[in-house]
Order: structure tokens, then sequence, then C-alpha cells
């Protein structure tokens, strides 16, 4: 019972010295409130109000649909413009996107023959360029499809492909993006919140109080493990309650008491780490550098960024022993798919795995450094 009283009063300790850094405590909450919703909307993975011109050069029925088929959000009403006016356009900013149809298009179509379509892109706006090429594609291969299909009854296929996405039917990056951002921050925070907490205690001089405590090693780390972890979780609940769900409107298909057993797991590997990151950092700048070199491979190689199946072999191999592979998988489950228990439980095995070696490796590292210290 003394060692449970320790470690409580030690946690709330650390929780005082967390209350009084405000620079902490603002950081804390733009990460989990307007960090989430920046993120959320501004980076926008969808095309929303691009310019677009055509130059009708047919005048046709088919023309004409294919013209009517480019509509808001994703498209601004086409303008109808001249040959001449295509590169001027382009070349002031005006369009990002010129479309010219050729004369005799829909006669070539109904003959049977392929006529192309020249689709001038404005490619310094990248990102934009990018994805509504493949929009403007798809938009005009369902128009000819259609078209095509009306005068041909014979070349309807006998097998009709219907797609249907159920977690995000419009496939909104709002969606994705809000919730990945909270399984990126329990990260980073809690390693960030742990660590800094360590070279507090060294920089402010109350390391060496706790010395000539009868205080253990393990006393200390659990302290700081449990307080920060508890402050990490708390703000993740808010902001899935009031920021995820509440101001984006995102649906959560899983249980979040669930999600949230994974992210108390999750957090005792992740503020482990924190400590041996300071253990190992003599101040400030030190633990900066050595988060850098931590925080994004485990960020962008964990699956959260990019699929974790297509990474090459030997990278998933190696990422196994990261807890943030199988957390990311785990909340991905639970919050996208309504994952339940009978699905998740090997990712939670493993990060207790994970999770526990990285508290021993933590503790005798922090242990040797408490022994250095005193002598």
């Amino acid at each position: 019972m003394n060692h449970v009283a320790n470690i409580y009063r030690l946690g709330i300790k650390e929780l005082r010295s967390l209350w009084h850094d405000k620079v902490l405590l603002i950081f804390i909450l733009w990460a989990f409130t307007g960090g989430i919703y920046a993120v959320a909307t501004v980076s926008s993975q969808e095309l929303h109000n691009a310019p677009i011109a055509v130059v009708d050069e047919d005048r046709s029925t088919l023309s004409g649909r294919i013209i009517n088929a480019f509509y808001k959000p994703y498209f601004k009403t086409p303008e109808l413009i001249t040959v001449d006016e295509v590169d001027p356009g382009l070349d002031a900013g005006i369009y990002t996107f010129v479309l010219d149809i050729p004369p005799d298009f829909e006669k070539d179509v109904r003959a049977g023959k392929q006529p192309g379509i020249q689709v001038n892109i404005d490619a310094t706006r990248m990102t934009q360029a990018f994805i509504g090429s493949s929009y403007i594609q798809n938009i005009i291969y369902g128009e000819l499809t259609e078209f095509v299909q009306v005068f041909r009854s014979g070349t309807k296929l006998p097998i009709e492909l219907a797609t249907r996405v159920k977690f995000n039917p419009n496939l909104t990056s709002a969606w994705f993006g809000s919730v990945m951002e909270v399984i990126s921050n329990i990260t980073m925070l809690s390693i960030i919140l742990t660590g800094a907490a360590l070279i507090r205690e060294r920089e402010h001089g109350t390391l060496e109080h706790l010395l000539v405590m009868p205080l253990d090693a393990a006393e200390i780390m659990l302290a700081k493990v449990w307080s920060m972890g508890l402050v990490v979780l708390v703000a993740a609940g808010f902001s899935l309650h009031f920021v995820v769900q509440g101001l984006l409107s995102v649906p959560i298909a899983g249980s979040i008491p669930l999600f949230m057993l994974g992210a108390l797991l999750h957090l005792f590997s992740t503020t482990s780490m924190g400590i041996f990151m300071g253990t190992v950092s003599r101040n400030m700048p030190q633990l900066g550098l050595v988060m850098i070199l931590t925080i994004l491979p485990l960020q962008l190689l964990s699956g959260g960024v990019t699929p974790y199946e297509s990474m090459p072999d030997i990278v998933q191999n190696i990422m196994l022993v990261a807890p943030t592979t199988h957390f990311v998988s785990l909340a991905q489950a639970i919050l996208y798919r309504g994952a339940g228990f009978d699905v998740v439980w090997p990712s939670y095995l493993a990060i207790i795995a994970i999770g526990s070696f990285f508290f021993l490796a933590a503790l005798v590292l922090f242990r040797k450094s408490l022994t250095v210290a005193q002598v």
C-alpha cells in the first residue's frame, strides 16, 4: 500500500507541475481541438470549386451532356471559350482545367470510332490537378458509357459492378483525417509529456530531491506514466466526443470505450518510450531532436498515412515491434469498421507485450541513471 500511495502522490505532483506549465497546456488544448479541426477541414483532399473551361468544337448533344456533367461543388460552372483563349487562360491562372472537344465527336462515337478529348491541366496547382484529372476521366467515361448504351443495346455487359462505400459513402477526407489526427496526437503527446516531465525534474533540480526520499525508480516512473497518460486519455476522449463527433459530425462506427481501452494500453507503451528518451536526453533541445528521429517513422510507417500492406516486407516486419502499428490497426478497425473485441484482441496482446518490454527497458536505464546521479 505504501508503494501505491507513493505512486499516487507523485502522480498528483506531476499533474500540478503540468498545470503550472501554461505552454504545454495550451499545446495540449490546441492539439486536440483546433489542430484536429484544422487538419480535417483545411487540408481537404476533395476537389472543390475547380475552375474549368470547355472548347466545344462539336456543338452536339453528347458534347452538351459532357459539359453539363461538371457541376458544383467539385467544379465551377464550365465556361465556353475558344481555342485562342486556352493558353492565355491557363497562363493567367483563370482555369485549372480546359477540355477541347473536337469536331464530329458525337458522329465518331456513333460510328464506333474512338475519338479523343484533349484535357489541358495547369499542373502548378499540383494537388488539385492530380485529383481533378481522375474526376474528369470518370465523368467523361460515365457520360460516354451511358450515351453509347442508349444507341447500342448490345454493348451492355452481362455483369454490372456496383461499388458501395460503407464507412464514408461520400469519401469525405475530413472523416478520415480527423480520426487519424486524434490517433496520431495520442502517440505524440504522450511521448512529449513524459519526456518533458523527466527533463523538467532534472532542469529544476527536483530529481535530486526525489533521490533522497524512500522512493524506488519504478514508483517514480509509474507516477509519470499514469499521470501523463491520464491527461492524454482525457484529452483524446474530449476530442472524439466534442470535436470529431460534435463539431465535425463524423460518425463513429464502433465502441468508443473499447477504443479508449486500446488507447490506455498504447499509452503504457508510449509513456515508457517518453521516459526512455527523457533519460537519454539531457535537455529539452536534445529531447526534441530525439523525438524527430522517433515520432516521424512511428507516424509515417504505422499505417496511418499509407496502408501498412503497401510497404516493403522488410519495413512491415520492422514495424511489428512498434506499438503504433498495432494501435492504428485496432483504432481503424473499431472506429471505422465497428469491430468488436473478438477482432482486435490480437492487437491488444501485441501492445501489452511491446509496452512491457519498453517499460522494463526504460526502468533499467532510468534506474541506472539514478544510480550514477547518486554517486
